[in-house]
């Protein structure tokens, strides 16, 4: 059985959605680690604090949907 790390190394190498996915992904924990060393946000501070969040968890999301769709068709492709 695949771990999803090793499955997520495979993709990384396979799918350019899931490196830009990735990509993407590290650029907004970065964004959101430099607000988050401000002591006090601004009002469009907290709200662009919010869609980053958002943001970063929707990639994620999709990151993971990838690799449960790999796992899939391996399972599928094992058994036929």
């Amino acid at each position: 059985m695949l771990t999803d790390s090793s499955i997520a190394e495979r993709l990384r190498q396979s799918s350019s959605e899931f490196r830009e996915l990735e990509e993407s992904h590290h650029r907004l924990d970065a964004e959101l680690a430099e607000l988050q060393k401000r002591h006090v946000l601004t009002p469009s501070e907290e709200l662009l604090k919010k869609q980053i969040q958002k943001e970063k968890l929707a990639k994620k999301d999709k990151m993971a949907e990838l690799i449960r769709l790999y796992r899939e068709k391996e399972l599928h492709s094992t058994t036929h």
